[in-house]
């Protein structure tokens, strides 16, 4: 649909979408997405996310861990013992979010065959390079 028939200007989208992408580019990033599926079991300690999540490196999951803590999707409490152990926990915003995930993550699976033989077909016709292989 062009522009002129849905009376939306880019201003307007920039305005209105701007928060809504902040979210978004938090949630939805690649750490983010893979913290949220480790800790949706229940509490789970920094060294468990850490070997669960392939390439992640510690500045990384640390950064990730404040991130999702300061917005609000995460609960990071320490116990005190020694050594300090720490726990993170989904709330109950990100556990919304996670059955969200799911339901994604459903949807691609469901249609991923669909999407791949639509990407062959959309190359054959606009990307010859790309075509079959001699």
């Amino acid at each position: 649909m062009s522009q002129g028939n849905t009376g939306v200007t880019p201003q307007a989208v920039h305005a209105e979408g701007c928060p809504v992408r902040e979210v978004l580019d938090r949630v939805a990033g690649k750490w983010s997405v893979m913290i949220i599926v480790a800790a949706a079991h229940g509490p789970i300690r920094f060294t468990e996310l850490e070997r669960s999540i392939e390439g992640i490196s510690r500045r990384m999951l640390t950064l990730t861990l404040r991130n999702l803590e300061r917005d609000g999707l995460l609960t990071r409490t320490v116990h005190p013992t020694v050594p300090p152990k720490v726990e993170y926990e989904l709330t109950p915003v990100a556990r919304e979010l996670h059955a969200s995930l799911l339901g994604l993550t459903d949807w691609a699976e469901r249609h991923r065959v669909t999407i791949a033989e639509s990407r062959a077909a959309y190359d054959a016709l606009h990307r010859p390079e790309l075509g079959a292989p001699l």
